[in-house]
């Protein structure tokens, strides 16, 4: 077992206050992240929060735009989960594509619930577990075909982004999944997730040395929940 990440939020958690994106993270934001979800349950339910029945809509925008970078446009042979929580992605979306897989969160109750039940027989084609902080997390050098990011950006800055890229292999494509804000940024101190607009995602992805290559937003979410897009970039 390695050492890794779990920033994924709640989609029901909503943001409270202002928050200018500029501003340095200092450990006891991501110390709050990681003890927020120490009370969240190793279920579906905790992965979803409230909106558990939004799971497969989500995964189906899910596949539905990775197979414009996957099976017979790119490599399909390993993909990296980030903040994979007990695998709710990495069953549904990225093991039906990717010979092999590594998966990664902060909370290691999460990545054994994975490991022992979620996955089920999948469970034999992830290479490696980390159980690790994904802001300290350095991927290694062009080893994926995909790094798929959701509900993680939200806890961090271009600084991951510019290491991640450094971890794809010469067709790979990051995915970034995330709920956005209507205008400017917001922080909220429960769980020190920042929800920002998409022009901020942006503007991070191009410090980031990052080119984004296409942009969606999920279909069929009810308009009382913010915005979820999804960002290919390399």
């Amino acid at each position: 077992m390695f050492t890794c990440v779990r920033v994924c939020k709640r989609m029901s958690h909503l943001m409270s206050q202002r928050y200018t994106d500029h501003t340095s993270l200092k450990p006891s934001f991501y110390y709050r992240a990681q003890n927020f979800y120490k009370d969240v349950p190793a279920s579906e339910e905790g992965m979803m929060g409230e909106f558990v029945e939004l799971s497969e809509l989500d995964l189906e925008g899910s596949r539905q735009f990775l197979k414009k970078f996957g099976p017979g446009k790119a490599s399909t042979n390993r993909a990296l989960d980030c903040g994979c929580g007990i695998g709710r992605v990495s069953k549904g979306v990225l093991l039906p594509v990717f010979q092999t897989l590594e998966m990664l969160d902060m909370m290691e109750n999460f990545i054994l619930h994975a490991h022992k039940y979620y996955l089920g027989d999948l469970a034999d084609r992830v290479e490696t577990y980390y159980v690790y902080n994904l802001q300290d997390f350095t991927p290694p050098p062009q080893r994926y075909d995909v790094i798929w990011m959701q509900w993680v950006i939200d806890t961090l800055d271009e600084d991951f982004l510019r290491r991640a890229r450094g971890g794809l292999g010469p067709s790979g494509v990051i995915v970034l999944k995330d709920n956005t804000a209507r205008q400017g940024c917001r922080l909220d101190t429960v769980d020190s997730s920042v929800l920002r607009h998409l022009d901020v995602l942006t503007s991070i992805i191009e410090r980031a040395g990052l080119t984004v290559l296409d942009v969606q937003k999920q279909d069929a979410f009810p308009e009382s929940i913010v915005p979820v897009w999804m960002i290919a970039m390399r």
